[in-house]
């Protein structure tokens, strides 16, 4: 099960909103906008030596709001959406391309925030049950704007592995 990081400061808000909230203070509600579209995704991976032979390399990514555009004040604490998405990759000598579609349909705060996206790409040995992990890599919290709404955005990454 993947794990969602929440950072300090958004804790200390969500808390202190919880807080004022229970002490009576008169709740706010912001207005909430409505986002969606597709991320689609390409990782160009420069593999630096050779992988064994029966290696499969997968890329996952996964995208949140960015906490600039939710809006946390006088609010009880809720569940920040994120949406994920896997490929496997296609291997050619010391290249590979991989690629992940991200569809998303949110409420957000602004969407001034856009989104924060991670990624991880990973090589599992296809030898046994356990496919133990042969390399990765790994990248958190790359700002991207939202796309026009109901539109796409597509990314590019060259990643050396």
């Amino acid at each position: 099960m993947p794990r969602v990081h929440i950072s300090l400061p958004l804790w200390v808000a969500l808390l202190a909103s919880v807080g004022s909230a229970a002490a009576g203070a008169q709740e706010r509600r912001p207005s909430s906008t409505t986002v969606s579209g597709v991320y689609s995704i390409t990782f160009n991976l420069k593999i630096l030596s050779t992988l064994p032979a029966g290696t499969t390399v997968i890329c996952r990514a996964r995208i949140a709001p960015n906490p600039g555009g939710l809006h946390i004040e006088n609010q009880q604490p809720v569940a920040i959406p994120v949406a994920t998405a896997a490929g496997l990759a296609h291997v050619t000598g010391s290249s590979a391309t991989c690629a992940a579609e991200i569809p998303f349909f949110w409420m957000v705060g602004s969407p001034r925030g856009g989104v924060l996206l991670s990624y991880e790409i990973a090589a599992v040995s296809d030898a046994g049950a356990a496919q133990p992990l042969v390399r990765s890599s790994a990248w958190q919290g790359i700002g991207v704007p939202f796309p026009a709404a109901g539109g796409s955005a597509s990314l590019s990454f060259n990643v050396t592995f």
